[in-house]
């Protein structure tokens, strides 16, 4: 199964660069194994484009508080949910305080069934 783990950080407690090594190596191990298929860092910079009844807003954004803020993102394939919350346990004992929200992808048959 594929997961999208999204990142938010504590900001009162952010990744010191000691632990900045240990991290890059894990994601090198991770990419190389075929698990990680993408990861980024995202700045706290955007817009959200809204439609809604037909109308479409654009506005700054697109954190209303800075504890809304997603600092990054991972795209895994992995075997369980089970083994993407290892992962995200993980990857937060180096990246600090704050939570990671793990989404599955629909996908093949079960997007099908949005329907």
């Amino acid at each position: 199964m594929r997961f999208l783990i999204i990142y938010k950080p504590d900001h009162r407690a952010p990744c010191g660069p000691e632990n900045m090594e240990e991290m890059e190596k894990r994601v090198d191990e991770a990419m190389k194994s075929g698990a990680l298929l993408a990861t980024g860092g995202l700045v706290p910079e955007g817009v959200k484009v809204r439609r809604k009844e037909g109308a479409v807003t654009i506005t700054d954004g697109p954190y209303a508080e800075a504890k809304e803020m997603v600092a990054g993102f991972a795209l895994f394939e992995l075997e369980s949910m089970e083994v993407a919350v290892e992962s995200s346990k993980d990857f937060l004992r180096y990246a600090g305080d704050g939570e990671c929200e793990i989404r599955p992808l629909m996908e093949g048959s079960r997007f099908a069934d949005r329907d």
